[in-house]
């Protein structure tokens, strides 16, 4: 009898809770949470989502988008643990956002207002340390897909620590992604000089001579991706008198168009101590065929955590084009039978993709496995294909290529591990 009492309290006062929500209390609490991340002065949404009016103005829209779950565009689902700077809404926030307009939209008082975020402009952790801009404006031919790489000293006279790095896209209409690259072997200054145009091209890779490795690579720009800071204690090293090789991926498809893209460092205090050192290494699969007509065909890759080559996982970025579908990540330990998900997309989107990092780290122990499983529709169902007529696709750097790719942006335990795989600096402090 108690239970049924608890069901009608809950059935008769749900909607006189619903009827109290207001703007100034609840919806625009939800609104900075969830939404003025992207919507917000300067950044990627096309419009702010700051205010009453605006809340008001858009409301056919935002209900829509809402109530499709199109918005807020967080792809991950059933992940281990909780990732950092989660924009999801509960099904609880979308309907008190739907019900919120349903009694047509109270405004509130507006002592109930919270204080509002602070303006930080194109920059998502607020002013740089330092910035790195592109030499000079680059006019990207009318061609599809554009590999360019662009060289900037970073000047700093001694090795330092990054615990973040934000790509700011000159023009978000051509740019596909961004990787950027560390070069200490001043052949990309060679490479830029031979060129008679700002940059050198550098299809699939920072260039010809260049040493790639995991202590290489710096970060980069997908789509939608949003940026954070590194846990205390963990750093990417950034040594001394290497040039960062910035690589633009250009898709201007038959428009003229420019771009002067930049790139923010973001350093380690100097009372930070530094005892983890976070490289970026791919878990891969590039020997596939994706045979034209599949709408899920699936592409797998494994590899086992060997003696020496534990470490901490901090982040997962995951990476697909045009015909991804679903794409996960999973950690499977010795002698188990069933996997722990480190990142689980079933509505892959291009341009929606992320740096996730975890809240707390993904140990990585002696002899687990990490799979990769990305899933592809190829079929002529599919909006986003395109190749017409259909063609099997293959792993390719273009834009009509596919690719099944995950980052793991991780700190071995021991870091000497570091120099067995050639990499020639490591655990240093700036």
């Amino acid at each position: 009898m108690k239970l049924v009492w608890a069901i009608l309290a809950v059935i008769l006062l749900a909607p006189s809770a619903i009827a109290d929500v207001t703007y100034t209390k609840e919806i625009s609490r939800l609104f900075q949470a969830k939404c003025q991340g992207c919507h917000r002065a300067g950044d990627i949404a096309p419009f702010a989502l700051d205010s009453y009016d605006a809340a008001k103005t858009w409301g056919d829209d935002i209900q829509r988008v809402v109530r499709e779950k199109i918005m807020p565009p967080w792809k991950p689902v059933d992940a281990r643990g909780k990732f950092k700077n989660d924009f999801s809404l509960t099904d609880e926030e979308r309907e008190t956002i739907l019900a919120w307009y349903r009694a047509e939209a109270p405004e509130g008082e507006a002592a109930d207002l919270p204080e509002a975020l602070p303006e930080i402009g194109e920059w998502q952790l607020g002013e740089p340390d330092a910035v790195i801009r592109m030499p000079e404006l680059y006019n990207v031919p009318r061609r599809k897909d554009i590999y360019r790489c662009f060289v900037a000293p970073t000047g700093f006279d001694e090795d330092v620590w990054l615990k973040s790095v934000q790509v700011v896209p000159g023009n978000r209409q051509v740019v596909h992604h961004v990787i950027l690259y560390l070069d200490e072997s001043g052949r990309s200054a060679e490479l830029d000089a031979k060129d008679e145009e700002p940059g050198y091209e550098c299809f699939g890779g920072p260039g010809d001579g260049i040493p790639v490795t995991a202590t290489t690579m710096l970060g980069g720009w997908v789509p939608g991706s949003r940026v954070g800071l590194l846990p205390d204690g963990v750093g990417i090293l950034v040594p001394k008198g290497a040039r960062v090789i910035v690589q633009m991926h250009y898709y201007p498809a038959g428009k003229q168009h420019s771009d002067q893209t930049k790139v923010g460092l973001y350093l380690a205090k100097s009372t930070e101590m530094l005892s983890k050192r976070m490289v970026f290494l791919p878990l891969v699969n590039i020997a596939f065929r994706i045979p034209s007509g599949a709408n899920n065909h699936e592409v797998t890759a494994s590899v086992p955590v060997l003696p020496g080559l534990q470490a901490q996982v901090y982040m997962v970025v995951p990476h697909m084009h045009l015909l991804g579908k679903k794409i996960q990540v999973t950690r499977t330990k010795l002698f188990s039978s069933s996997s722990e998900t480190l990142v689980k997309i079933d509505d892959w989107d291009f341009n929606w993709q992320g740096f996730y990092a975890f809240e707390e780290p993904v140990k990585l122990n002696i002899f687990d496995t990490v799979k990769l499983s990305c899933r592809f529709d190829n079929s002529a169902e599919n909006p986003r294909n395109p190749s017409n007529p259909l063609k099997d696709v293959r792993w390719g750097e273009g834009t009509e290529d596919e690719m099944c790719l995950s980052f793991l942006g991780l700190a071995f335990d021991n870091p000497s591990i570091l120099d067995q795989f050639k990499f020639n600096r490591h655990n240093r402090r700036r």
